[in-house]
């Protein structure tokens, strides 16, 4: 059966391509020459076809739109040209996610094979997607192939409201850096970021938002992540996030998801603070998008949540939530704020069993309400630098050594089937 096949290749190229594919009808017929990229997207988003050919010169070619063709089940051939210039047209719409290539001068049963092997490949790649994989194995499709092994991924999430998750990332990754390992910070806050402010850096140009704009250009890689990452500690950098909530737009899901592939070869730990909450987590575009991904991209997720009544109600729907939103990823739960005067004493105990009661937790990392974070904030620096000695310092020191446990080792199943399907019922047998 013939491959139904869109074609967008600027100059006299296509006309060539698309007179020698009357040869091979039998593999691929073209359902529409189209004249920009715009027309390209709806085509397939209509499901007019199985595959698309494109120039690599095609106006407005990002990472978004070779997401959005594989969304829509569209497999991609770019069309390169000869020499040097082919070259760099390849290693750019690589970086943009592009597998398959052929050159201008190729024979069109060539260029045929290459399109029936694009659709191979999107299909198998469902497939995979779709299989049940085991809990800490790689995700498909998370690091692509130019990247080498990745680092790990840590998310710091939990529900809506000052929980303290901005604290708790920035002193997690310092106390992974102190340990020795290249940690880079990630403000991927799309609700208004913090980790700037925290650590005393100037946000007039954010960091996150450059890496952003160059990944969906085809142009990040290693090199181009570190010059927008300062280093505000040995083996710890930042990528800053825009204060601004009304930028969200601008952290666009397939860019960060590129963004997210490179830090992690590049560096050992990626350690990313985003927002609280979920509003919609099935919005591929929305608020909320960059959270998503962030997530569907963690090795090991550290859920804060503020040790308050509200807070502790907020923190075990959230803790439910995530069950469903990364049910395979390892998580760390975290309480902050521990304080007396908010849940009564002796409070470790209180939270405790209100976790174990309602959410089935038993080993939540407890941080106590301490000054040194204010003492921290107040001078932009982490807690390592101006309150070593302090009991929350302390407690995060715990949290990361928790952290680099939890992500190594192996998952066990009973404790997955309990994290998945607590019934609460069962602690007060």
């Amino acid at each position: 059966m013939s491959v139904p096949v869109l074609v967008a290749v600027p100059g006299a190229a296509e006309a060539t391509l698309v007179a020698a594919w009357e040869a091979v009808r039998r593999d691929v017929v073209v359902v529409r020459r189209c004249a920009d990229l715009a027309e390209v997207l709806g085509a397939a988003q209509a499901g007019l076809a199985r595959a698309a050919v494109l120039g690599a010169d095609l106006p407005g070619s990002d990472v978004e739109a070779v997401e959005l063709l594989r969304r829509h089940g569209v497999g991609l051939v770019v069309l390169v040209p000869a020499g040097t210039a082919g070259e760099a047209a390849e290693r750019r719409w690589r970086q943009l996610g592009a597998l398959r290539f052929a050159r201008a001068s190729d024979p069109p049963e060539d260029v045929a094979r290459l399109v029936t092997a694009a659709v191979e490949d999107l299909s198998a790649a469902t497939t995979a997607a779709a299989g049940a994989a085991p809990p800490g194995a790689p995700r498909a499709g998370a690091v692509p192939e130019d990247c080498p092994a990745p680092g790990r991924t840590a998310v710091v999430w939990g529900p809506h409201g000052s929980s303290g998750r901005t604290t708790v990332a920035v002193n997690a990754a310092a106390e992974l850096a102190r340990d020795g390992a290249q940690v880079l910070l990630v403000d991927a806050d799309t609700r208004g970021a913090g980790v700037g402010q925290a650590l005393g850096l100037l946000d007039e140009a954010p960091g996150l938002l450059a890496a952003v704009r160059a990944a969906a250009d085809g142009r990040l890689d290693t090199a181009t992540l570190h010059g927008h990452a300062p280093s505000v500690l040995p083996d710890l950098a930042v990528l800053t996030g825009s204060p601004d909530p009304a930028r969200w737009a601008e952290v666009r899901p397939a860019a960060l998801r590129r963004v997210l592939a490179v830090a992690a070869a590049a560096f050992d730990w990626v350690v990313v603070d985003v927002a609280g909450g979920l509003d919609d987590p099935q919005d591929p575009r929305g608020r909320d998008a960059a959270t998503v991904v962030a997530l569907e991209a963690a090795d090991a997720v550290v859920h804060v949540g503020a040790a308050d009544p509200v807070g502790l109600q907020r923190w075990v729907r959230s803790w439910a939530l995530l069950q469903e939103v990364a049910p395979a990823t390892p998580a760390l739960p975290v309480v902050s704020r521990v304080r007396a005067s908010a849940v009564g004493s002796p409070p470790a105990r209180r939270i405790t069993s209100a976790l174990r009661r309602f959410a089935g937790v038993e080993d939540a990392l407890l941080l106590p309400e301490d000054v040194a974070a204010d003492t921290a904030l107040l001078a932009g620096r982490a807690l390592a630098e101006v309150a070593a000695r302090s009991p929350l310092h302390r407690a995060v020191r715990e949290l990361a050594l928790r952290l680099e446990e939890r992500v190594d080792a192996p998952v066990d199943p009973v404790e997955e089937a309990v994290r998945g399907g607590f019934d609460p019922l069962l602690a007060r047998s």
